[in-house]
């Protein structure tokens, strides 16, 4: 009788297939926005269609991302993995060849729906192919040393393309990168599913993405619609009706996409509040800050990528270290303390960013802070949320992780952008010529405030209009200070004290 062949884990292929596709994912969020400016000016878009290039990608990842996590833990999570990678490299390649500024932003939440599902697989994958809690550590920590360089490399990256070649490929080189990707993920991967899989919960997926939508269509285009007029309060109304029938829909639904049980577990939801904190502050500023070194120091593309590195680099270096804090002192400890170092970092760089004469180096010891508290943060969350279920359930687990992720970037890349032109609006304000050019025009000194925001030329005085952008960040930096220390001090009440006699080892699944 012939023995069933059982296949033989080649676990360095697939750990460098998930670490390539997280490189991509990286590059994606961090050298886009370093080349923002060129899209603005080659596609002839504005201060809006800049935050939408941004939202539609991390829209679509909302969207997709307990979708995936249920298909893969039913039909397979290489299998959903290799269909990902697949339709991202296609979907970078269609955001290469875009030539309008609408045409972009489709691409982009296409790029954004494969990136998610891609993500949800990577987690998913490394979940069972290393079974052990120690081996999983080091693929995890390997995983996020990788999308650390993608993090911290991307703004040169995407820099330094700009300079030497042109903003396509910063997209047209995932195309290449897919290809690898697919080979390895192919060759060395486990298939997994979960015999308990649930069935897709298509009315919270619907319910959830449309709140989403609308909340993010409500902040970004209710200033020129008027806040007080019928299509907004509209847009809001149903965004809020969507909300509450997808709390109804998962209170009620047989099989629902969110799992409500597993907000019963201390570090598993005081983890969530790391993702919300991450994802309020850092992530959403790394959008703006290239605005910043654009448009108040005046540096070029590759000047700014390069001083986004402070930002960014720390991502690269940290995590390392913060797995081992993890498992030292607990991620009760951990997670809240880097959701306070990025809070003090952006406290940092509002100092240094209204000295009388900033520049990056006194902008060095924000962004630097900062990024120390993202390394801290961003795989310790992972790990975290991940270890606090049961393997069968990492996919639900690590979707609702990164479903928080994306929810909270959609909205604060709004509100962000709505802080930063409400503090250049408030500048123009007390500025004569800036008054006097809205009146002659008939315009709102808002749409002047969104063009200096957006990097667009105005006809103001260039020196007011540099003050005004500045003025603007520094509304900005106070949003994302507070918010990130509001749920840094949340998360710490939420994970409680340690338990006596729980050691690190097992604190991930004691608090309940």
């Amino acid at each position: 009788m012939t023995a069933p062949h059982v296949p033989i884990p080649n676990n360095s292929m697939a750990l460098a297939a998930v670490c390539l596709s997280s490189l991509m994912f990286g590059l994606e969020i961090s050298s886009v926005p370093a080349i923002l400016s060129a899209l603005e000016r080659t596609l002839h878009g504005d201060f809006k269609d800049v935050q939408w290039v941004m939202n539609a990608y991390t829209i679509a990842c909302t969207s997709v991302l307990m979708a995936t996590g249920t298909l893969a833990d039913r039909y397979g999570r290489k299998r959903l993995f290799l269909i990902a990678i697949a339709l991202f490299g296609v979907a970078s390649v269609l955001c290469g060849l875009a030539r309008d500024m609408p045409v972009m932003i489709a691409a982009r939440f296409l790029q954004g729906a494969t990136g998610g599902a891609m993500l949800i697989c990577q987690v998913a994958v490394l979940s069972y192919q290393f079974p052990d809690r120690a081996a999983r550590v080091k693929a995890f920590a390997a995983w996020g040393v990788i999308f650390g360089i993608g993090l911290g490399f991307g703004p040169v990256i995407g820099g330094a393309i700009l300079a030497l070649a042109n903003w396509q490929w910063v997209f047209l080189v995932h195309g290449p990168l897919a290809l690898a990707t697919l080979a390895l993920a192919w060759r060395g991967a486990l298939e997994s599913r979960d015999p308990n899989a649930q069935r897709l919960d298509g009315a919270g997926m619907i319910t959830l993405s449309l709140a989403v939508f609308g909340a993010a269509y409500f902040i970004t285009q209710g200033g020129d619609m008027g806040y007080a007029s019928l299509p907004t309060l509209g847009i809001a109304g149903a965004s809020a009706l969507c909300l509450l029938a997808f709390v109804v829909v998962e209170r009620v639904a047989a099989c629902p996409m969110f799992d409500v049980s597993v907000f019963g577990i201390r570090t598993f939801s005081g983890a969530l509040l790391g993702s919300a904190g991450m994802n309020v502050s850092f992530w959403p500023f790394m959008i703006y800050l290239p605005l910043y070194f654009h448009g108040v120091l005046g540096y070029g593309d590759v000047a700014a990528g390069c001083s986004l590195l402070a930002y960014t680099l720390p991502t690269l270096v940290v995590p390392p270290l913060a797995e081992r804090l993890a498992h030292r002192y607990r991620p009760g400890w951990v997670i809240p303390g880097g959701l306070f170092a990025i809070g003090a970092g952006f406290f940092l760089m509002r100092w240094g960013s209204g000295v009388a004469q900033p520049s990056w180096l006194t902008m060095l010891p924000g962004c630097v802070c900062a990024g120390v508290g993202l390394g801290l943060t961003n795989t310790t969350v992972t790990n975290t949320t991940t270890g606090s279920v049961s393997s069968e359930r990492t996919g639900m687990a690590s979707g609702i992780d990164m479903s928080a992720r994306m929810v909270t970037l959609a909205i604060s890349i709004a509100l962000m952008g709505q802080a930063l032109v409400s503090g250049v609006s408030a500048y123009l304000r007390h500025v004569a010529d800036a008054r006097a050019w809205a009146a002659a025009n008939a315009l709102p000194l808002r749409h002047l405030a969104e063009a200096i925001a957006g990097g667009m030329p105005v006809a103001i005085d260039a020196g007011t209009a540099r003050a005004a952008l500045a003025h603007g960040f520094q509304w900005a930096l106070l949003y994302g200070g507070i918010g990130v220390w509001m749920l840094a001090a949340i998360s710490f009440l939420v994970f409680g004290p340690a338990r006596p006699g729980c050691d690190s080892a097992s604190c991930a699944r004691a608090f309940t």
